[in-house]
């Protein structure tokens, strides 16, 4: 089987890309065995090369297939009760160990945004207050440079995968795509630091995305006992250097990073199950549920001891909190009005963001294209754009007075927290959108959700504060930064819903704070299509049963609307990165081909027997690219001749093995169990063991034998060569396989025993459109009438 790969879309690929797409094509030995070096007009072939972060990375598939071979059996066969009850309790350790420290670096991360960032205001406030405006500006703009540049140099030169959220590797990941140098330990603390800075610097990018990422690289750390180079070499802990066991583990990461950011255990849970995973499981959604809950103790813990003024600024805020648990929610038939309106207005929007951050990161990989110092530069423009609107705009609004039924203490605010913001006005006034720009994301997002406070904000502000993050949203996002998408967008989305409902306010009974927390919902369903989870997370932020039923309505109609423009940002931002992700849905023209017809226009298969000859396995390996071989056996038959049929298939990787560990016989025969077990052990074949490169053979030894029938997966994935691409494309990816067997509809001596072997690539849509373009046109005209 060919290594599973990807070809960036024509929109996206850059020159550098095609320059390496060309070598690979020119390569012989990326070609069949038994393919001419002539390109075919008619292939499946793709390049595997694909954006991870920011880094062009060859990619390959994840083998989530059991390789139930003879060692496999036999391992199973021989544990004890006690084993396995100490492997399962292993995996709930793991487990309890990804929510803990999720849970501590989360509150790290909050603790030292909120210091850094707050001092840094009360600095800007002190001197705008003594009428010093430009040392104000030459500080605050000063300060998010050093902290934007510390943490674009952090990712350009150490770790480029750290840069953006993370998320849609981890979709790609789970969903069977290896995304290499994704989760070490050094993209981890660069993630760990580069948001402190990059949130801090006041950017208009989120935690939210990073700490789903970290969680990750938290849960594959653990996973495998460590970095790379310094594993820890523990049986048990070996146990889970297998992609299948790793994956589990990473989705219990991803939920506890969603838990971490919004305090939302059920919601981090239902995130990793709707928006991230592939494959889930009932065991897989109680140890996720309580990773999870692991995290909330967490937190709660910390919040209680900082609530003390233990922990500098950091008390009542850090984490994204929106309580409106003592708030009576009510509203009537005639409020589904404006909250339909919010939900088509949050899908229009939300289809239209996806398609100008699209165009965005397309100029954004041409800028990157050009270097370090590109990236560099393009970061620190955009921080320092950031930093005079947040600093400049509020001088274009004018002061408020406060309320005279508040109390003095809080209107104005000259401190960091409060809904107030004097700025530069007079005693007794306070300015409305310096009360949402000079203050940290998260506090924004608090203050534009307050409820009880109709006349706080005026339209003027709001539509000032909704443009700039807009602008913002776009241009900040792709930077050389961790960065999340979730914050901008719920500041976008609580703008207009709190526009939406100042304009409702004489028609509705719905508080404007609730209206900003529609808004927000909507715009989040109207980019990122998420419905079920969403509506959890915010139930879980508000802590209010009673918004259940217009949350549902509002995210439902933002999703409906913003399917009939375009996929969600995540979608977009896979495609981009030319990251070979399978949807769960086939195209209807899939139905109209076959896995046959698929397995013709591939070059010819290439078969082991299941005796082999040392040399012709190194020849395999050294002239083909394929993952894993069909291990063919010859029978006889009553007629008296004879008949291939299919005893399994055997990786790479296990072939590899066999070299290395130079196990070969001197005649050809077939071995007993006990010579397997007494050369290999079960970690052994869950290692993965380099290239041929690394295998030196002598001549002697390529005249010897190697019997592939115990280390063969006798019991491999297979369809009929009469199924349907449809068909097959979802069994391929809700079991989550590597490869398919294509089998004959019909056997016989004279019959290959194999059609082919199809993999992730194969069933993509445009690399089977490109073999196929008539499906596409016969679709098109069928539409047409």
């Amino acid at each position: 089987m060919e290594k599973d790969s990807e070809k960036m879309p024509e929109t996206t690929t850059t020159s550098n890309m095609e320059e390496q797409v060309n070598q690979q094509e020119r390569d012989p030995e990326s070609n069949s065995l038994h393919q001419p070096l002539l390109k075919r007009n008619r292939t499946l072939s793709s390049s595997p090369l694909a954006l991870v972060g920011t880094k062009v990375s060859y990619i390959e598939s994840l083998d989530y297939e059991i390789n139930e071979n003879d060692l496999f059996k036999h391992d199973w066969r021989t544990r004890s009760q006690a084993q396995v009850l100490q492997y399962v309790f292993l995996k709930w350790l793991l487990a309890f160990l990804v929510g803990l420290l999720t849970g501590v670096i989360a509150t790290l991360i909050n603790l030292a945004v909120e210091n850094i960032a707050g001092y840094k205001l009360l600095a800007v406030v002190h001197y705008i207050e003594r009428k010093r405006y430009m040392m104000g500006f030459f500080l605050m703009t000063g300060v998010n440079f050093i902290l934007t540049l510390m943490a674009t140099l952090l990712c350009v030169f150490f770790a480029p995968t750290a840069a953006g959220p993370g998320i849609p590797e981890i979709k790609a990941y789970l969903n069977g795509v290896d995304t290499p140098n994704m989760y070490g330990a050094t993209t981890m603390f660069v993630k760990i630091i580069g948001s402190i800075g990059a949130v801090a610097a006041g950017l208009d990018l989120g935690k939210e995305g990073p700490l789903v990422h970290i969680g990750a690289c938290i849960a594959s750390l653990l996973g495998q006992g460590g970095p790379d180079n310094y594993r820890i070499r523990w049986k048990w802990i070996r146990y889970f250097n297998n992609d299948r066991d790793r994956r589990d583990i990473i989705t219990c990461g991803a939920s506890s990073g969603v838990c971490a950011a919004f305090r939302a255990p059920v919601g981090g849970v239902l995130f990793a199950l709707e928006e991230v995973a592939t494959w889930w499981r009932s065991a897989l959604l109680w140890r996720t549920f309580f990773s999870t809950a692991v995290v909330v103790v967490v937190l709660r813990t910390f919040m209680e001891y900082c609530k003390e003024g233990e922990c500098g600024l950091f008390g009542e805020g850090g984490l994204i909190m929106f309580d409106v648990s003592g708030v009576s929610v009510n509203y009537h038939v005639v409020d589904l009005i404006p909250v339909t309106i919010i939900g088509i207005i949050g899908g229009v929007l939300g289809s239209l963001y996806n398609y100008a951050l699209h165009k965005v990161l397309r100029l954004y990989n041409l800028i990157n294209e050009k270097g370090k110092l590109a990236k560099i530069l393009l970061s620190l423009s955009v921080s320092l754009f950031t930093s005079a609107c947040l600093y400049g705009l509020p001088f274009l609004a004018s002061c408020t007075p406060c309320d005279p039924s508040a109390l003095d203490s809080e209107c104005p605010t000259t401190g960091r927290m409060g809904n107030f913001k004097k700025f530069n006005c007079p005693k007794g006034h306070y300015n409305d959108l310096a009360t949402l720009l000079l203050t940290t994301n998260d506090d924004a997002v608090r203050n534009i959700f307050s409820t009880n406070t109709p006349s706080e904000y005026r339209v003027f502000s709001l539509v000032i504060f909704f443009i700039l993050y807009c602008i913002l949203g776009l241009f900040t996002f792709g930077i050389a930064v961790p960065s999340g998408l979730f914050l901008p967008i719920i500041l976008m989305g609580s703008a207009y819903g709190r526009l939406l409902g100042m304009a409702m306010g004489p028609y509705t009974t719905i508080d404007q704070g609730l209206f900003a927390v529609l808004g927000a919902a909507s715009l989040m369903a109207g980019s990122m299509r998420m419905t079920v989870s969403l509506c959890v997370i915010f139930l879980e932020l508000t802590n209010n049963l009673l918004l259940l039923p217009i949350t549902m309505l509002v995210l439902l109609i933002s999703k409906s609307v913003g399917d009939c423009f375009n996929p969600s940002i995540y979608e977009i931002i896979l495609d981009l990165k030319g990251l070979p992700f399978l949807e769960a849905h086939p195209e209807p023209w899939m139905r109209n081909i076959t896995v046959g017809e698929l397995a013709d226009v591939k070059p010819p298969v290439v078969t082991l027997s299941g005796i082999e000859k040392v040399g012709w396995i190194v020849e395999v390996l050294r002239n083909t690219t394929h993952n894993a071989f069909a291990v063919v056996d010859n029978t006889l038959v009553p007629t008296g001749g004879q008949m291939s049929e299919v005893h399994g298939l055997i990786l790479r990787a296990h072939l590899l093995l066999v070299l290395k560990k130079k196990w070969f016989l001197q005649e050809r025969r077939r071995t007993e169990e006990w010579e397997i077990r007494e050369k290999f052990t079960w970690v052994d074949v869950a290692e993965r063991w380099g290239t041929i490169e690394e295998v030196a053979v002598t001549k002697e030894e390529m005249e010897m034998y190697v019997d592939l029938h115990p280390l063969t997966n006798t019991t491999p994935y297979t369809v009929v060569e009469t199924m349907s691409v449809a068909k097959a494309l979802v069994q391929f990816r809700q079991v989550g396989l590597r490869h398919m067997l294509v089998l004959p509809k019909y056997h016989g001596p004279s019959v290959p025993p194999v059609v082919g072997i199809l993999t992730r690539q194969d069933l993509r849509a445009h690399n089977i459109l490109s073999a196929f373009p008539h499906l596409e046109k016969s679709h098109a005209s069928k539409k047409g009438r």
